[in-house]
């Protein structure tokens, strides 16, 4: 069952920054509640509030909302108008699909001056003769009544005929109160007798029987001893009963009254929590993967069911993760040992054997920001590590190999002899050679032919010389 806490107030006021004092509008609708409260103390300033589709019996602690315009009570348990005085400003109300069966409870309507808008139809009340020229006649600010305008010529016969309409409205509403105290003395006695038989059932001992039969008891027990029955019939037997009951409940013909809508919701909530139980007997708690053996041998374990790629080099072992492209790289833990790699992703272990063994404390771990892949290089160590007993192999290193060529080229060393005849050393001092000087000749002086020269002749067509 709901209860109008602060907490469901605040969660459904999300829009109003989870600040309840200042809501104006609130929805609490299919809460499953049962009653009217704190409302009027922590949210005074409502406008518009919705309690439809809940199991409310009364209206009540709402008369202190004076901003109050709109209220939705539709498909609730209530059976009276009651305690709606306070709300000033109420224009609309809106109560289809109860239980209202005294109709004369709709004078205490009169005093919201501002309502406009009655919806009554689903109600017992509706069903009674002359239904609607009663309430248009007793409020006479209406405007609307069931979605349907109250026409002035309508309001005149209504209230014309009033003094006759008012006598079988009381008629029809005692009718209608016996017939509800019958109603509630069934499901009262209908309530017990289901009680009585839930003790019944808690105080069954083993397999139903009743403490007191002590030989049908030891009898199950010695049965037990010998053949146990498994699990799996036990749990086919329980949900055939279960499935039983189901059926037989609803198709069982029911009055549609406040009880039977109370004893629904009763079996519904019988039905969800032993599907929570069997949901968490089916629940077992998975027994921790084992990632090393006793022995101290590692396996090979793929739990987040990802690809990957493990390439093995001459100098490294490069392993190759296709890890989610939007994961968060927090979520991923690596381990990275001499003789495997372990790799959690998001609490579940991906461990591989390596070929050879690595160095851990060189070893680095990168991450793709296009694929999101994680790539592993684990350079190797000088010793490989096989199955079994453990043989050393040492592996040799280029200068291992140049010193031991070395060695061999000394072993086997020939020495070249040369003819003294042939062999000439070279001159050193005269490797360079030496340029001569030569002294610089000095420009002869052109010779100009003067007029006194006999073989000199003037042209006259060469100008003069300046």
């Amino acid at each position: 069952m709901g209860w109008i806490t602060e907490d469901l107030i605040r969660r459904n006021a999300e829009h109003n920054d989870c600040v309840i004092f200042s809501l104006e509008e609130l929805s609490l609708h299919q809460q499953e509640i049962e009653r009217l409260e704190h409302i009027d103390k922590w949210c005074r300033d409502l406008k518009i509030l919705y309690l439809q589709n809940n199991l409310i019996g009364k209206i009540e602690n709402v008369s202190k909302l004076k901003k109050l315009e709109y209220l939705n009570l539709a498909l609730n348990n209530i059976e009276k108008i009651e305690n709606l005085e306070g709300c000033e400003e109420l224009a609309k109300l809106d109560l289809t699909v109860n239980f209202i069966g005294e109709l004369s409870s709709i004078k205490t309507l009169k005093h919201n001056i501002h309502l406009k808008e009655l919806f009554l139809m689903g109600n017992p009340c509706a069903s009674f003769d002359h239904y609607r020229e009663f309430v248009v006649a007793t409020l006479p600010q209406l405007k609307w009544l069931d979605g349907k305008e109250i026409e002035p010529s309508e309001r005149i016969k209504a209230l014309q005929e009033y003094s006759v309409i008012e006598p079988q409205i009381r008629e029809q509403e005692k009718d209608h109160c016996l017939k509800r105290a019958k109603l509630k003395e069934e499901a009262q006695r209908k309530h017990q007798e289901e009680a009585k038989n839930e003790d019944k059932r808690s105080n069954a001992g083993f397999g139903g029987r009743w403490d007191t039969d002590i030989n049908a008891t030891l009898s199950s027990l010695e049965s037990k001893d010998h053949l146990q029955a498994p699990d799996t019939e036990e749990h086919n037997t329980k949900k055939l009963d279960n499935s039983e009951d189901d059926l037989e409940f609803w198709n069982k013909p029911c009055l549609f009254t406040p009880e039977s809508r109370l004893e629904t919701l009763r079996h519904m909530e019988k039905q969800r929590k032993n599907q929570e139980k069997l949901s968490e007997k089916k629940k077992k708690v998975k027994p921790p993967r084992t990632l090393i053996t006793e022995d101290g041998k590692a396996l090979n374990v793929n739990e987040p069911k990802i690809d990957f790629s493990l390439k093995d080099s001459e100098k490294q072992i490069i392993l190759d993760l296709a890890v989610y492209r939007y994961m968060d790289t927090s979520l991923i833990n690596v381990d990275v040992q001499p003789t495997y790699v372990r790799v959690m992703i998001k609490g579940k272990p991906f461990q591989l054997v390596l070929p050879a063994e690595v160095k851990p404390d060189s070893s680095s771990a990168k991450r793709s920001q296009t694929t999101g892949h994680l790539v592993i290089c684990m350079p190797k160590v000088g010793e490989v590590i096989t199955g079994g007993q453990r043989t050393f192999t040492s592996v040799k290193t280029t200068s291992d190999r140049s010193s031991e060529y070395i060695n061999t080229r000394s072993k086997h060393m020939e020495k070249l002899e040369v003819d003294p005849s042939k062999h000439s050393f070279p001159d050193v001092a005269n490797i360079v050679q030496e340029k001569k000087h030569t002294p610089r000749r000095r420009p002869e002086p052109k010779i100009i032919p003067s007029e006194e020269d006999p073989t000199f002749e003037d042209n006259p067509e060469v100008p003069p010389l300046i």
